[in-house]
């Protein structure tokens, strides 16, 4: 059975991510917990992540949970999938400069910069539906494709920051917004998304299914 650990840190969305795992679950056999226990999280199978908030709230909170330490043996010795989403993937970057200069995981390099507001009629946050545009084919994306066609696929956003990598390999897919924004990373067993996939309807749970059924190596 596949266990899945929602990380309860206090900076995360937690119950639609719950309920879009749990109708996954309908179709998949899951154990689905939230928790901010390190013996779940070290018994998981898949690790989620997400993230609401600004970058220095949600990165200050998961550091004083105590579970970084438990976190960091899972995906990085383990080397179980993780999925971290929206600020829980901007997270995932060297560095963050919301409200000041501050230190990110380090998992993927790369900074997260406020958007640009140039072009006058973009408001910020971005918000709402966009088109995604692949850049990159990875295992994980020939897996979401046999559930969906991901060219033409549309999903939720809510942000005002955008994680630019320092390698290109590593941006999965991108969206347009008055600029190019990263909605997915993807590094070994690490996958990060800035769009919600749990509030992206019929590609979302494609997305969360495709992920569950996922292992290491990507």
């Amino acid at each position: 059975m596949k266990k899945i650990a929602i990380i309860d840190y206090g900076c995360g969305n937690i119950r639609s991510v719950y309920n879009a795992f749990n109708l996954v679950g309908q179709k998949i056999n899951l154990e689905i917990n939230v928790t901010s226990e390190k013996r779940q999280i070290s018994e998981s199978t898949h690790l989620v992540l997400p993230g609401v908030g600004s970058f220095q709230s949600c990165v200050e909170g998961l550091k004083n949970s105590n579970l970084l330490e438990t976190i960091f043996k899972k995906t990085n010795n383990t080397e179980i999938p993780f999925l971290g989403i929206c600020v829980g993937m901007q997270m995932m970057a060297s560095k963050g400069f919301e409200n000041g200069e501050f230190s990110g995981l380090d998992w993927i390099s790369g900074e997260v910069h406020k958007l640009s507001s140039t072009a006058k009629n973009l408001k910020i946050p971005h918000m709402g539906w966009n088109n995604l545009k692949l850049k990159k084919e990875t295992k994980f994306v020939k897996n979401l494709k046999k559930k969906i066609n991901v060219q033409d696929a549309n999903a939720y956003f809510v942000h005002s920051y955008n994680f630019e990598t320092e390698q290109t390999s590593e941006k999965i897919m991108t969206t347009e917004y008055g600029q190019e924004i990263t909605a997915m990373v993807e590094k070994n067993n690490l996958i990060g998304t800035q769009f919600h996939p749990e509030k992206s309807h019929l590609f979302g749970l494609a997305f969360l299914e495709t992920f569950v059924e996922s292992s290491h190596p990507q």
